[in-house]
Parts: structure tokens; sequence; C-alpha cells
């Protein structure tokens, strides 16, 4: 059992996967979610930080829901985060489309099997070993 204290009240819980909150604070964080979310749909042209301030929340906390692709803004909203690998303004999640094609391609090239190349019987067959038949 692992048992922390909660990152914003201090208080023990038993902690079991996510950020370290416990319960109560968890279901804060959650309603004020559900109330950016619902300000976000209103104000579609609101910018980061007028969202922070009318909703008493960090740009940090908005930038984080925008990663975890639980907030998406419209293409009209002048709001958007950078692209973690080539910097390239997103509406949502942690990669831009190109680079999710790029990562994607990579490792399907990565897990790819390549066939074995076959060896040529030539010049091989003298250097096998060879058994006497005893009969």
């Amino acid at each position: 059992m692992d048992v922390r204290s909660c990152k914003n009240c201090g208080r023990l819980f038993n902690y079991l996967q996510g950020p370290p909150l416990c319960q109560a604070c968890r279901k804060k964080l959650e309603d004020k979610f559900t109330e950016v979310r619902n300000y976000i749909r209103e104000n579609d042209s609101a910018t980061m930080q007028e969202i922070s301030d009318a909703m008493e929340i960090s740009v940090k906390q908005i930038k984080q829901w925008v990663r975890e692709e639980r907030l998406t803004f419209s293409s009209e909203s002048p709001v958007g985060i950078e692209c973690e690998s080539c910097g390239a303004m997103i509406r949502t999640g942690r990669f831009c489309d190109k680079c999710k094609g790029t990562m994607a391609s990579n490792l399907t090239k990565m897990y790819a099997v390549t066939p074995p190349k076959e060896e040529k019987a030539k010049g091989k067959d003298k250097d096998r070993m060879r058994f006497l038949d005893k009969s």
C-alpha cells in the first residue's frame, strides 16, 4: 500500500495512480475541468490567459488538459500549444499530424521483419563435417 500526502491539501491518502491528489481534490479538479470546458464552448475566441483569469485556474493546468487531449480548441480560436517535436502550433495533443506520421512510420520500420538472406551453398559444402558410415 502506497500512502502519500496530497499535493494540494496535504492530507494523507492511499495512492493508486495518476497525479498525487486525494479524492476530494480530484473531485474539485474534475468540477473545475467541467466549468472550463463549458466556458471555452461559450467563449471560443478567448485566449489562454483570459480563460485562466475568468475561471481562476492556472495556464499550466489548462495546457496539461490540452496535452492530455481532454480540451480541444476550435480552428477559429487563437489558442494553441506548441508541438513537442517541431514547435508548430497545434490545437490539442502533444504532437502535430506531421510529427505523428513520422513517428508512426519510424516505429513501423523499426519493427518490420526483414526476411533472412539466403546464403549460397557453393563453397559452404566443403566446410561441412562428414560422417563415415560404419555398416
